[in-house]
């Protein structure tokens, strides 16, 4: 979230007439100035993404529902979730079992849901992230670049998270973008090594209440295949 530089101003008003004593001074009016950090080149072309995304809208989302499936091969894997952004409740729900945790209070009862769930919702919502996670991060942007997959010539902004904190530190993400600033394929670098850990396409792009979500993501030879369903934002009036 954006980081605010507050500047406090007391502001007293005087009222006084002319040969008269002076009227009452007025209390003092403490004045709060919001001053947003300047962004960086590299920032510009993050928020233009989340913004092509809806990040305008993501402040109006009370409930987000997800189905979160992967096919490798000849197996199937799903999860199911509800999440409340205001509130940070989150339920998920598997063939097994349902678990229902705040993030405010994750514990060792919790904790191998809220993994899934950051990971799951990630590949959600990803163009969001470049935004959201500014903390023991790193962004860099390369104006031209070949697409892993397609081979086209587009746009790459890479996030680095830091050595230190989360689930999987280290890790980062090489993200090709078109000139709508919709990302189309990215690369996922497990400890940020050079070698590709994974590199898929985003397809299937809807709008849901305004938020913008790529539904699909397979691998060059189709044999991965990551996908939601049922999916639900549901908006304040």
């Amino acid at each position: 979230m954006k980081k605010l530089l507050l500047s406090l101003a007391g502001l007293a008003a005087c009222i006084a007439c002319k040969n008269e004593p002076k009227a009452e001074t007025e209390e003092s009016v403490e004045v709060v100035e919001v001053v947003e950090e300047p962004r960086t080149a590299e920032q510009e072309v993050a928020y233009k993404i989340a913004e092509a995304n809806g990040l305008a809208n993501w402040d109006k989302v009370k409930e987000l529902q997800f189905t979160f499936n992967v096919d490798r091969g000849d197996e199937h894997f799903e999860k199911s979730w509800i999440w409340e952004p205001k509130s940070q409740d989150i339920t998920m729900m598997t063939a097994q079992d349902t678990v229902s945790f705040n993030r405010a209070t994750v514990d060792s009862t919790s904790m191998n849901a809220d993994k899934a769930f950051i990971n799951d919702s990630y590949w959600l919502l990803a163009p969001m992230h470049l935004v959201w996670d500014k903390e023991n991060t790193q962004l860099s942007v390369q104006d031209t670049a070949t697409s892993p997959l397609s081979k086209t010539l587009m746009h790459k902004i890479t996030l680095t998270y830091g050595g230190e904190g989360g689930y999987t530190p280290g890790d980062a993400y090489d993200f090709f973008y078109d000139d709508e600033y919709m990302v189309r394929e990215w690369i996922f670098r497990r400890g940020n090594v050079s070698e590709f850990s994974m590199v898929t396409t985003w397809e299937d792009y809807e709008d849901y209440n305004g938020v913008k979500i790529a539904s699909d993501h397979k691998t060059a030879d189709e044999k991965f295949r990551l996908y939601f369903t049922d999916i639900a934002v549901k908006t304040e009036e």
